[in-house]
């Protein structure tokens, strides 16, 4: 599924839900709730955290995702605990977060963090329509390395049959960001002497490492030499 797909999609959903569970109090002027923020980070990443309560306790797992509209994908293998016990129905709170660079002020406590992120309120529930798992797979691929389905062999019917995927509802969605420098205090800004600023961080693929057992060298790509993440 291409951006444009994806857009189209967006376009045609109502905007974000907000309530109180995703209302940001802390720090609110870096809170987000337009649809465009929150759709940008979420499709910028490829990996979020997913939280939900179990009767051993509660359970904060790490999986791929792809977002398509209002919905978000998640798969893992068909015996998969997490996405067994979320494919029921249950609550879930769902978190991805990209760092953008570190905060470095004249004081320690007013060191911090550029990021932008988004928090999920949904509820998931099981894909059993095999053609709509077969697309949620070929896009979690592509929210990965945008293109990559076109070359790669889509799943057999046993890959399928191992292969567990859920549908993520979006209830609520919010975004928090924060770009910039140190908010020190002036006192520490009067005094001087200390370094302070920030170190921007970013994503930067290396050189493809190519998997060549039959000596055929192969081309790499043109989609996996010019990857990077959407917005960059």
């Amino acid at each position: 599924m291409t951006p444009e797909d994806r857009a189209a999609i967006g376009a045609r959903r109502p905007p974000w839900r907000t309530g109180r569970r995703s209302t940001v109090r802390r720090l609110p002027e870096r809170a987000a709730y337009d649809r465009e923020t929150v759709e940008a980070i979420l499709d910028e990443g490829f990996v979020c955290h997913v939280a939900f309560s179990t009767e051993e306790g509660p359970v904060v797992l790490p999986t791929a995702y792809a977002r398509v509209g209002e919905v978000l994908y998640l798969h893992g293998a068909a015996a998969n605990h997490a996405l067994r016990t979320i494919g029921g129905g249950i609550p879930i709170c769902l978190a991805v977060t990209l760092v953008d660079g570190l905060v470095l002020a004249r004081s320690a406590f007013h060191h911090s963090v550029n990021y932008r992120s988004v928090v999920v309120y949904g509820h998931a529930e099981e894909v059993r329509d095999p053609v709509e798992k077969r697309a949620a797979l070929d896009a979690v691929v592509d929210q990965i390395v945008p293109g990559r389905v076109a070359d790669a062999r889509g799943p057999s019917d046993s890959e399928l049959r191992a292969t567990r995927v859920v549908r993520v509802t979006i209830d609520e969605a919010s975004a928090k960001c924060r770009a910039g420098g140190p908010k020190d205090d002036a006192e520490d800004v009067e005094q001087g002497g200390i370094w302070a600023g920030h170190l921007p961080l970013t994503v930067v693929p290396g050189t493809p490492v190519p998997d060549d057992p039959r000596g055929e060298r192969l081309a790499v790509p043109g989609y996996v030499v010019r990857t990077q993440r959407p917005g960059r």
